[in-house]
């Protein structure tokens, strides 16, 4: 095994390349039952996901993770197995979840979420010979396990510098789902994106729960809630860094005829067709590559371990431009994105 520090731009171009090319040549049954044209199944070579709150279908986090594992089990043969996630859940069925899918023969075995910290890095011990990935958390560390993180805070500066160019009220807000030190890294690079182009811009932020409550992700009633009294105060553009809460912020932006960011995923492809205008653009965090890259490492028998970082840098966060609502500012945003990558901006964390 080796232990990365950093993703190269190579590693990152060749896996946006797998994650956008087809699958190959013969039709099998994909993780969910569906039928497409990809290489056959390999009974040995078999990989688990444990989701988080949410899971598959939230439109988001989870589902972005679900591609890359979808993409892998095409691209490369592997037989996937899934695992949900529950609210308000305790840490033993995050160990248990785990424990089930090492049981099971399936390695690696990858866990969506930094909410799975304390349970990758105890399991992780128990199954020395079983490969881990953790997605969102550096401090799981072991010989048997990989941290794939993203810079966060560079695509939200890139979302918070749209959201401020776009905002005729010079009044913004960012819902969060769960008061943690990730989801602050979206909330410090958005307000530093927004302020980059107004000093004096108002930016209002709401928090949907506080650890150790993580429905915060997975309830978009709250998200809803939340969006409805910052539009009801004057804002009308507000990104949200909530999971599936995200949903109840466009419900909220269509009924206050008000603008959305969305964030992980493209989310005026994937949200629901009633409120997919009101998206202005996503805050991309390209979860599916970074399981991708690692899956196809596996496959090549060069499993990662350590810190994997996608940023700006290797297109692992960005802005999406779907509907073209941001077509005018794109000159703008992409002269900022050259600034954070060649380091004339430092983008806060916190």
């Amino acid at each position: 095994m080796r232990r990365l520090t950093k993703v190269t731009a190579a590693l990152g171009a060749v896996a946006l390349v797998l994650a956008a090319s087809g699958c190959a040549k013969k039709e099998t049954d994909t993780n969910d039952g569906a039928k497409s044209d990809c290489v056959a199944k390999d009974a040995k070579k078999k990989v688990g996901m444990a989701f988080d709150v949410g899971g598959r279908g939230d439109q988001s986090f989870n589902d972005s993770a679900a591609k890359g594992l979808d993409d892998a089990a095409c691209e490369f043969g592997f037989t996937a197995k899934t695992a949900e996630a529950q609210d308000g859940e305790a840490e033993s069925a995050r160990e248990g979840r785990l424990r089930q899918l090492s049981d099971a023969g399936y390695n690696p075995v990858i866990a969506v979420g930094f909410a799975y910290s304390g349970s990758v890095a105890k399991v992780a011990k128990e199954y020395p010979k079983v490969n881990f990935a953790i997605i969102d958390d550096e401090v799981a560390a072991g010989d048997n396990i990989a941290n794939l993180v993203f810079a966060e805070e560079q695509g939200s500066f890139l979302v918070g510098a749209a959201a401020a160019l776009k905002s005729k009220a010079k009044h913004i807000g960012f819902v969060g789902g769960v008061e943690v030190p990730l989801i602050k890294k979206f909330e410090a690079g958005y307000e530093a994106g927004a302020k980059a182009v107004d000093p004096e811009i108002k930016i209002d932020s709401r928090y949907l729960t506080q650890p150790p409550d993580f429905s915060g992700f997975g309830d978009p009633a709250k998200g809803k809630t939340a969006a409805e009294g910052m539009y009801d105060g004057g804002a009308d553009i507000v990104y949200h860094a909530a999971g599936g809460s995200g949903g109840g912020v466009f419900e909220a932006a269509k009924a206050a005829e008000g603008k959305a960011i969305g964030v992980d995923s493209d989310q005026a492809k994937t949200a629901d067709a009633s409120v997919k205008d009101v998206i202005m653009t996503s805050m991309l965090k390209n979860v599916d590559v970074a399981v991708l890259a690692y899956l196809k490492a596996t496959d090549e028998g060069s499993v990662p371990t350590g810190v994997s970082r996608y940023d700006l840098e290797v297109d692992g966060v960005g802005y999406s431009t779907t509907g073209g609502q941001v077509d005018d500012i794109k000159q703008k945003l992409d002269e900022y994105k050259a600034q954070i990558v060649d380091g004339t901006i430092k983008v806060p964390t916190k």
